[in-house]
């Protein structure tokens, strides 16, 4: 596993930037024990490449996350199309780079060694408002988080969880925006338990071996604890927040510039996938056992399929809209939360042309 994720949360640093950050636990300290049970899904890194790209050939950073399947669908369906496309049409290629933690992918992309990748809507604002050169281009999916606790816990209400550990993935995740709202409905605050980030993967194990009590993150790893049988959910998004948006795609600017076309056509990809996805559940079973290969997720296919179907709209994928109400309210609720210091202008982190241009694409799978 990389450096970061073994490190311990400087409490030092973080306290002066936010006091609620104060309460974050040592990553090292909430593992120790920790049983070496396997997981039901692969916890394995690996090593993204970053060969010199051809000029019409891009890798897209993401994680093995099912709220990313939109991405292995239109890299397998863009290879289809390629296959049967006419004598000197253009022939894009969209390779997926499988990372296991949001700070990989984001000092990728800060770096320009990959120039697209899914990431945390949050995250590309504050990035955006650093003078990094990138933009939001698409929605990634809809709904798809989900809080956690053991299926023999006595937990039904956040009350209950006042000074327990709780996992996040990262600051900046909307999932610990959605775990904010929760708490804030019935009148606590970060305050009141104690937080800890934690990279998804991880999270079921620690479950399972009572290192936290509690975890909130993105599908599967949700979904894998619960079909184990040892967890079971405590707030869906899909129930508390219909139009949770957590993942999009980004690009570097230079990207925009240099190859418009491509962009164009890696969203056109995406919002297609989408509404692919959700049209039948035999689609939804393909893109299963795409996303589920080596390839991609590397993952168990029955635990993504039970994402899929246990409810079938527990991750969703057809409105890919880009709406301004929700990215302010996303926005203002990141402020709240301080992992954003102040509002950011819409326009330094998003460009709607390619949704407002977009066109159809064949998803030939």
């Amino acid at each position: 596993m990389p450096k970061s994720f073994f490190e311990p949360v400087d409490m030092s640093k973080r306290s002066s930037e936010n006091q609620e950050t104060a309460h974050f636990l040592r990553r090292r300290q909430v593992l120790q024990g920790l049983v070496a049970a396997a997981l039901p899904l692969s916890t394995s890194l690996s090593s993204p490449s970053f060969a010199a790209e051809k000029k019409n050939s891009l890798v897209v950073g993401g994680l093995p996350v099912t709220c990313n399947m939109t991405l292995p669908v239109s890299c397998v369906a863009k290879a289809a199309s390629n296959n049967v496309a006419k004598a000197g049409a253009p022939r894009f290629e969209y390779e997926y780079s499988k990372y296991n933690g949001w700070p990989e992918i984001k000092e990728s992309l800060m770096a320009g060694r990959i120039q697209a990748a899914y990431m945390l809507a949050p995250m590309v604002m504050d990035l955006a408002n650093s003078k990094i050169p990138v933009k939001i281009v698409s929605l990634g999916h809809r709904s798809g988080a989900v809080i956690m606790v053991r299926t023999d816990s006595p937990y039904k209400d956040f009350k209950q969880l006042a000074g327990k550990r709780i996992a996040i993935p990262s600051r900046f995740a909307v999932d610990y925006l959605f775990l904010r709202k929760m708490l804030a409905r019935e009148g606590m605050t970060p305050k009141d338990i104690q937080l800890v980030e934690m990279p998804p993967p991880d999270m079921p194990a620690a479950l399972y071996a009572k290192a936290v009590d509690a975890y909130c993150t993105g599908e599967p790893f949700g979904a894998s604890a619960q079909r184990a049988g040892y967890a079971r959910p405590l707030r869906m998004t899909r129930d508390e927040w219909r139009n949770y948006i957590c993942c999009v795609l980004t690009v570097r600017e230079e990207l925009i510039k240099e190859n418009r076309p491509m962009v164009q056509d890696l969203v056109n990809l995406v919002q297609s996938a989408g509404v692919w996805l959700d049209q039948k559940q035999i689609n939804r079973d393909k893109a299963v056992a795409i996303a589920a290969g080596r390839k991609y997720f590397n993952q168990d296919p029955n635990i993504l399929k039970f994402v899929m179907e246990n409810p079938t709209d527990r991750v969703t994928y057809g409105d890919l809209r880009m709406i301004r109400a929700e990215f302010d309210d996303l926005m203002q609720l990141s402020i709240e939360a301080g992992t954003i210091k102040k509002p950011v202008a819409y326009e330094t982190y998003i460009d709607e042309s390619f949704v407002r241009n977009l066109k159809p694409a064949s998803i030939l799978i």
